[in-house]
């Protein structure tokens, strides 16, 4: 594993964020990232050095982890997959929110998708960047896969790492893959699909990863200074956004919970504290929070 020259491979992506790694191939850019973070090696004081020099920690950086090939990359529910270099969106961020916020279980489940909402605009906007066209909706697929034509495009899995001698804030680590240039015949799964699939008019694909990661770092920066600002008027405006580009809500699904058990029924709502609400055939409301929900009907 090589960290490459970051600045010549994601030039865009490393005048926004604060940090930028780019990896050669690693396991998960996950797991990679949150290792530095539990080393001391990402924000504090000290935590910039070795790798970029010493930065004053202001609590507000972003770093990026990217890699051109990932073998062991991780989604919710220890679900796995592979990459091929050149072919994907492989890019994790590190940001920090205030630990009140992630204790807090009226707000906290909307940071995921924040993230995911973001990267849904990063990947539009960074489409138009190059005069492309889109010939599906991107959508997200609650709480954490992103969806274009009712396929999937791409996931997101965010998780908490605590930040080593830093009592007030806590680190969060967010992986997002997406399928840019992977050809139909090789695409993982069949309800999979590839961004070169559903848009024309594409640069090549590891162009469009720094157009895209971009993007999403300048979103998500502005999205999460708004949270921490106001974590309950965000929450209400995350909630607004989300419904219209929720692939789930009025479809039949089923949610499989972690203990082995399945619900299936008609997913209703999406909820302040962004849970979702499924009807069940006899009409009972069942308040899922954590879940793998499959769609059943488009």
């Amino acid at each position: 594993m090589a960290i490459l020259d970051s600045a010549a491979i994601m030039p865009r992506t490393c005048v926004a964020a604060d940090q930028v790694l780019v990896l050669d191939t690693v396991g998960s850019t996950n797991t990679y990232a949150a290792d530095l973070v539990r080393a001391g090696r990402l924000f504090g004081m000290d935590g910039m050095d070795g790798i970029a020099g010493n930065l004053v920690w202001s609590g507000r950086e972003i770093v990026v982890v990217a890699a051109n090939e990932q073998t062991a990359g991780r989604g919710r529910l220890d679900h796995t997959w592979a990459s091929v270099p050149g072919e994907s969106f492989i890019v994790s961020l590190v940001v920090s929110v205030p630990v009140a916020i992630v204790r807090d279980s009226s707000v906290n489940g909307w940071l995921q998708m924040i993230a995911g909402c973001e990267m849904r605009e990063a990947i539009v906007g960074a489409v138009c960047d190059f005069g492309g066209t889109l010939d599906e909706d991107v959508l997200l697929k609650w709480p954490n896969d992103i969806f274009a034509g009712g396929k999937k495009l791409g996931g997101v899995l965010a998780e908490m790492v605590p930040i080593p001698d830093c009592g007030d804030r806590v680190a969060i680590v967010i992986g997002v893959g997406l399928n840019l240039a992977v050809a139909q015949e090789r695409l993982p799964i069949d309800k999979s699909t590839s961004l070169q699939l559903v848009a024309r008019n594409l640069p090549d694909a590891m162009v469009l990863r720094d157009a895209i990661a971009v993007r999403w770092v300048q979103g998500l920066r502005s999205r999460l200074a708004d949270f921490e600002e106001d974590p309950h008027r965000e929450a209400v405006r995350a909630r607004e956004a989300m419904t219209p580009i929720c692939w789930t809500l009025g479809k039949q699904c089923e949610a499989h919970f972690v203990d082995g058990t399945t619900l299936q029924g008609r997913a209703v709502a999406l909820n302040d504290d962004a849970s979702l609400t499924i009807e069940d055939q006899e009409g009972v409301l069942h308040r899922v929070s954590t879940a793998d929900v499959g769609v059943l009907s488009k």
